[in-house]
C-alpha cells in the first residue's frame, strides 16, 4: 500500500492497514489517528527497509541493564504519558536496599514519544495522533514529555530526558517509525523517504532504534524483565 495517501480533509490514510499488520488485529483506539479507507497487506519491502535498520548490533542495547529487580514497560500508545510514569513509579517504589533497572519500549502509536520537538512541529504529530499538550489542552506541537517545563506533566521525573539521565533504557520501533513517518509525510511537505530520514535523525539522543518494538519487548523479557503494559487501547 502507499503510505502517504490523503483523504479529502488532508489527513493521511492507512490506519486500518497499520493496525491490521502491526497490531495483529488489536482494536483501534478512539484517540488514535483518524484514518480510513486503506486496506490490504503491507508490502514486504516495508519490512525489508526497516528490519535491521537499527544501530549496529542492537543485541547490545540492554548491556547496561542492572539491578536485582528489572521491569519493561510496553508502550504501544502514548496514553497521556503513563508508560513513562509507570517506569518512574517502578524505580521510585523500590526499597532503599534494593537495586532496580527499567526499560521502556516505544512502539506502535507511542513511537513518536522518542522524537524531538522539531519533528513533532513539522509533521503535526500531536494533531494526527490526538495527543494534547497538557498545558494548552490543544494538539501538541512539541513532544510534551521531552524536557517539559517544571510542573507541566503529572510527575517531572517521568520526562523522557529525566528517565534517560537515571539510566532507564529506552528503545523505539523502527517499523512504526517507517509507517508513521510515511503516513504523515504530507503534513511536512516531504516524500515518505525524506520523512523517514528526518524522523530517524530526530530520535532523542540516548534512545535506541530497534529492529521492531515487539523485538524489543522480547529481548527485554529474555534479559529477565517482568512485563508491564503501558496501557491505552
Amino acid at each position: 500500500m502507499s503510505t502517504n495517501h490523503t483523504d479529502k480533509s488532508g489527513q493521511p490514510r492507512g490506519r486500518r492497514a497499520f493496525l491490521g499488520q502491526l497490531a495483529a488485529g488489536a482494536a483501534a483506539s478512539a484517540g488514535a489517528i483518524a484514518l480510513t479507507g486503506v486496506s490490504g497487506a503491507m508490502p514486504n519491502e516495508l519490512f525489508a527497509a526497516t528490519l535491521g535498520s537499527a544501530a549496529p548490533d542492537p543485541d547490545h542495547w540492554l548491556d547496561g541493564l542492572k539491578g536485582k529487580h528489572k521491569q519493561m514497560v510496553d508502550a504501544y500508545n502514548s496514553n497521556e504519558g503513563w508508560p513513562l510514569a509507570f517506569a518512574h513509579t517502578f524505580l521510585a517504589s523500590q526499597a532503599p536496599a534494593d537495586t532496580a533497572g527499567a526499560v521502556v519500549v516505544l512502539r506502535h502509536f507511542a513511537m513518536p514519544l522518542a522524537l524531538q520537538d522539531s519533528v513533532w512541529a513539522k509533521y503535526k504529530i500531536g494533531e494526527a495522533l490526538k495527543i494534547e499538550d497538557p498545558v494548552t489542552k490543544k494538539p501538541a506541537i512539541r513532544n510534551p514529555y521531552y524536557k517539559p517545563a517544571k510542573g507541566t506533566i503529572f510527575v517531572d521525573d517521568m520526562a523522557v530526558d529525566r528517565l534517560l539521565a537515571r539510566g532507564v533504557i529506552i528503545g523505539a520501533c523502527s517499523v512504526a517509525l517507517k509507517v508513521l513517518s510515511g503516513m504523515l509525510a504530507g503534513n511536512g511537505g516531504a516524500t515518505a523517504d525524506a520523512a523517514k530520514a528526518e524522523w530517524t535523525a530526530g530520535v532523542i539522543p540516548g534512545i535506541t532504534l530497534l529492529p521492531s518494538g515487539v523485538w524489543g519487548v522480547n529481548r527485554a523479557q529474555e534479559k529477565g524483565c517482568t512485563y508491564s503494559t503501558g496501557g491505552g487501547a
